[in-house]
């Protein structure tokens, strides 16, 4: 399938991009869902039908479930594998996962563990699938085909090269003849979906670019780059911005020209360096005085203040360092007929340290005096240089050199070519290294965890392809270490090889480490598979969709700890098994049985956060240090020969010195402290040093965890060691003498502030001597009573070690919304927040008030600590909690919106702890004409109900009465009825005598009056009652 991206712009032709992607489905047992098929089956058809017109459609062929899409030869080729979890590891090659949606494809298994502890009511995901993409080039990639010259951007020809590429993070960027173009792509991950770019983007297009310069860290949550103009807009520099996706530049400087600024006529930037502490722009400028004189000069700029200053003016020609290694440039020293020409900068804000090179090498600490390194020869130039920001320095020549530095020292050591090298290379074709042929050419150099890599492009049986190569650095060095420095003496008919150590010391050892997460401040868990119960105890399907779930779980749990309240147990993982661990006997019991359900055990124990990981007597890749915080260790060095001096040496007698030194540079002995003391252990000839780290509370003001910290390093060196010292281990020699500790200082990364809800509670109910909670009660935001005094404790907790401890320094606190239910919660602007928790406030607006006398420098609000004396809930009358409606027959309750900060108050940390939380207030009063209200409305229903239970109970009597009557009425009605009907029915039998029918009309008169009599009776018998 073929792709077409086109992109017209102001006076250009249509570009295009073309690669091929072939699909490859392994087949399995199960069919995938088909969202995620159809998502990319979808894409690619969309793709394809980007073709213009005339263009063919390439054929699908599909076997054995795979799908091949064929597309135009020649081009670029992309693979791209859907497999299902179950066959994940089976390639035999390690597997990565991009783009990952978690999948309901393990719940089927859960559900048939009901003995195990997991809660069957939470959702277990799982990682059903992983995307693996191969992408290899087999023709030129064009990004545009057009030339865009014209009288403002000269260009001389026109060529379909790719001449700078920057890659940050999140975004490419890269230079063809004039024109910049970036990828963003669309990485959720790494910014909003919406902000990304699935295709190149033509930027600065009225821009004539010669260069783009690389920024290597970002600052500020953003990332950076700068391109240099020429043309019209020579002497500026566009400073690209990538925040969230989104790209953006500003042309620098602002009121004027950097020629300009510095008076130049005829001048131009040829590189840029951004000193992101600082805020400022490094310039490396060309001056041309004449035809055949040029001047360079090192120009700052000022981001802030838009102000340009000449920092350093380079020589015109190389100093003649007359066999000294390095020389410090003090404009008295004499120089050779090479004219000085610099190619660009690099700027390492770990230890400050300025390169400028081309063919020579000169650094500096302050950006204004410079050293002179005199190894390089001056008949190269270099072309790039590589930093890996941990002491170590590679830099390429026009001719395909390679040099190495180690910080520190000025001994610059030839890698590429070198007899070494020789010697590696044959030893790499002894082996039958295929990543080594004879027709090859590096693309460039990168570093990789401490190691050093070249990008190789090798050439073999007429096909080319790319491969990542190591450079034994350790090894080449050793070999030139060992090459020359030998000794051939002659031991009768005999010669004797004789190598020369000049290392100081046989044994470097680092002792007494402090636990690294501290300071590397790394989160870690255990995530253990869970055990199979089966005669193989091999892992299948299900065992493996269950491991896939409980790592789901747990990285949910770690998402969703950071909540304003704080758990009665400090861990991620507590709520996890809080209801299971009184049952973990009886699990364990079922497993031993082979009794468990799924015929899987899960063990409580091998999911957990990691606490206490111990060192492993090395330095930490980098530490971080919070406001007066100590790093200490201690480096043991047995010496070689005898560890002290004679008494010759030192003059004395008594004074017992050392052979063996060990020296500290810090890049900024302004802001941290290093105390060293040593100790001479005799008896072991060797020196314990005690290494103490310190920041000395001066550099930093305050900042979020994990952000806007500040880059600094130390460096520990053993005198004498640096490229003479090797440590042989099972992985290859390895470098020793010189150790480099990157040192970021501020607020360190996994430090939040909580709300310590159950010590409040406690607290609140000893002070007040009650606590009364809401009727409906949450148990994940208890209630306080409203005119119960309010004594809010917090918790500082440390992600990364576990520690949990009460909040000791000072904070201001603000009620910054809220709302009479948890819907109806809103936002309060600026205004309203200062009239409703301003001391100052004279509106009747404060929704609370306190008796401490402690308030911020403006005297705007109160500063609250953990020994305040509570707070008052007030709702006064223009405040948003005064006079509430009640919804039920309750009291009114209130949520507010709380914010803490420590920000300006507290100078106990550099961490700008803010923490925002829902408090629930119930039992609010109501306002005086409410409560009027409702007492008029009550007080007149309740007497109304009284008035109406008087004269229901004067008037019952008259209605019984009335009733009796009315039924003893319509008693003799019946009576009467059926007496006449009775007689009209038997009359035509018998004559009744008179005597009879006179003694039946007494009879019934007697039992009329009884019956009458009775209701009476009883009547009265209840009023007396």
């Amino acid at each position: 399938m073929e792709r077409r991206e086109e992109e017209r712009g102001r006076g250009e032709k249509g570009s295009s991009f073309h690669w091929k992607v072939r699909i490859e489905k392994v087949p399995t047992e199960k069919s995938a869902p088909a969202q995620s098929e159809e998502t990319v089956r979808g894409e690619e058809t969309a793709k394809g039908e980007q073709r213009s017109h005339g263009e063919k459609a390439g054929g699908a062929e599909r076997s054995g479930g795979e799908e091949r899409v064929h597309g135009q030869k020649g081009q670029g080729e992309e693979k791209v594998f859907l497999n299902k979890f179950e066959t994940v590891g089976k390639s035999g090659a390690s597997d990565r996962f991009f783009r990952q949606e978690p999948l309901d494809a393990v719940e089927r298994v859960f559900r048939m563990l009901v003995d195990a502890p997991i809660d069957p009511d939470e959702k277990y995901l799982g990682f059903p699938y992983y995307l693996k993409i191969n992408y290899s080039c087999e023709g030129e990639l064009n990004i545009d085909s057009c030339w865009v010259g014209s009288f403002y951007c000269p260009q001389a020809d026109f060529s379909a090269t790719i001449y700078d590429t920057i890659s940050t993070e999140s975004t490419l960027f890269i230079r063809q003849n004039q024109l910049i173009y970036y990828y963003t792509g669309t990485y959720t991950t790494l910014h909003k979906g919406d902000h990304g770019s699935g295709r190149w983007v033509r930027v600065l297009a009225n821009e004539c670019i010669k260069k783009l310069c690389p920024v290597e860290f970002h600052s500020n949550g953003s990332e950076y780059m700068m391109a240099l103009s020429t043309g019209k807009h020579e002497g500026y520099v566009h400073f690209g911005t990538i925040t969230d996706g989104r790209v953006s530049f500003k042309m620098l400087p602002v009121s004027q020209s950097v020629c300009e600024g510095i008076q130049a006529t005829n001048c131009s930037i040829i590189w840029g360096a951004f000193i992101e502490g600082e805020y400022k722009l490094l310039l490396l400028v060309k001056i041309v005085v004449t035809h055949t004189r040029k001047c360079f000069q090192v120009v700052g700029y000022d981001l802030v203040t838009d102000n340009l200053s000449i920092l350093y003016k380079l020589p015109e020609f190389i100093p003649d360092a007359r066999g000294l290694e390095f020389l410090m440039m003090l404009q008295t020293e004499s120089y050779t007929n090479s004219p000085m020409v610099p190619r660009g900068m690099s700027y390492n804000p770990y230890n400050n340290i300025l390169y400028i090179w081309g063919n020579f090498l000169l650094q500096s600490y302050d950006y204004e005096n410079f050293i002179y390194l005199a190894d390089f020869p001056k008949e190269s130039s270099i072309k790039y240089l590589v930093n890996s920001f941990r002491g170590e320095l590679v830099f390429v020549t026009e001719t395909e050199e390679i040099w190495y530095l180690l910080e520190g020292s000025y001994k610059i050591y030839r890698l590429i070519p070198s007899d070494s090298w020789e010697v590696h290379i044959s030893l790499q074709v002894m082996r039958q290294s295929s990543l080594y042929t004879s027709n090859e050419t590096m693309v460039t150099l990168f570093y990789e965890q401490d190691k050093l890599y070249q990008l190789m492009y090798l050439i073999s049986k007429q096909k080319g392809r790319l491969v990542k190569r190591l450079i034994p650095v350790e090894q080449l060095l050793n070999y030139q270490l060992v090459h020359n420095h030998f000794l051939l003496e002659q031991q009768g008919a005999y010669k004797t090889l004789t190598f020369t150590n000049q290392c100081p010391f046989t044994v470097m050892r680092l002792w007494d480490l402090p636990n690294p997460q501290s300071y590397t401040r790394q989160e870690r868990y255990r995530a253990l598979p869970p055990r199979v119960l089966g005669a193989s105890g091999f892992h299948n399907e299900n065992s493996l969709a269950v491991y896939q779930g409980l790592v789901y779980y747990l990285l949910w749990l770690h998402s969703k700890y950071d909540k304003p309240y704080a758990d009665p147990v400090h861990d991620p993982t507590w709520r996890w098994w809080k209801n299971k661990k009184q049952d973990q006997d009886y699990y364990f019991y079922l497993a031993s049985n082979w009794q468990s359900a799924g015929g899987v055990h899960i063990d409580m124990a091998s999911y957990e956060k990691i606490y206490n990981l111990k060192a492993e007597y090395k330095l930490p890749e980098r530490i971080f240090l919070d406001k007066g915080t100590k790093y200490s260790f201690s480096v043991f060095l047995t010496a070689r020969g005898h560890v002290l001096k004679t008494e010759s040496e030192i003059g004395s007698s008594f004074q017992l010195e050392s052979r063996l030194g060990l020296g500290v540079l810090l890049a900024d002995p302004g802001c941290i402290e290093v105390v060293v003391k040593q100790k001479i252990l005799i008896n072991r000839n060797s020196v314990l040093f005690r290494v103490t780290l310190g920041d000395k509370k001066l550099c930093f003001d305050q900042g979020i965890s994990g952000h806007h910290l500040m880059k600094t390093s130390m460096l520990v060196k053993v005198v004498g060691s640096t490229g003479h010292c090797f440590q042989n281990t099972h992985l290859g020699p390895r470098l020793q003498g010189n150790l480099v500790v990157p040192v970021l200082i501020g607020c360190p990364p996994g430090k939040r502030l909580a709300f310590d809800i159950t010590y409040t509670l406690e607290y609140n109910r000893l002070q007040n001597k009650h606590y009364f909670d809401c009727v409906n009660v949450d148990p994940e935001m208890p209630c306080f009573l409203f005119r119960d005094k309010f004594y809010p404790f917090f918790l500082i907790q440390d992600l990364v070690t576990g520690d949990s401890g009460s909040f000791q320094g000072s904070y201001v606190l603000k009620v910054v919304g809220g709302g009479p239910t948890l819907d109806t919660i809103e936002e309060y602007s600026e205004e309203e927040i200062y009239r409703f928790n301003s001391p100052l406030d004279n509106t009747d607006s404060l929704i609370w008030t306190t008796r401490n006398t402690t308030t911020t420098e403006d005297m705007a609000f109160n500063i609250m600590s953990h020994q305040s004396l509570g707070i008052e809930w007030l709702c006064l009358q223009n405040s948003p909690c005064h006079d509430t409606i009640p919804h039920s027959i309750f009291a009114p309750e209130f949520f507010f919106k709380v914010l803490v900060s420590n920000r300006g108050v507290d100078k106990s940390t550099y961490c700008d702890y803010q923490l925002i939380f829902l408090l629930h207030i119930h039992g609010l009063p109501l306002s005086s004409k409410r409560a009027l209200l409702f007492l008029l409305v009550s007080a007149s229903v309740f007497m109304g109900l009284v008035v109406l239970y008087i004269i229901a109970c004067l008037m019952w009597p008259l209605m019984v009465k009335a009733c009796n009557i009315l039924r003893w009425k319509i008693n003799n009605l019946v009576a009467a009825e059926s007496y006449y009907t009775y007689a009209s029915s038997s009359g035509g039998f018998s004559i009744p005598s008179k005597g009879s029918s006179k003694g039946s009309s007494k009879v019934s008169s007697k039992m009329s009056e009884k019956d009458k009599a009775e209701p009476e009776q009883t009547l009265g018998k209840k009023l007396l009652t």
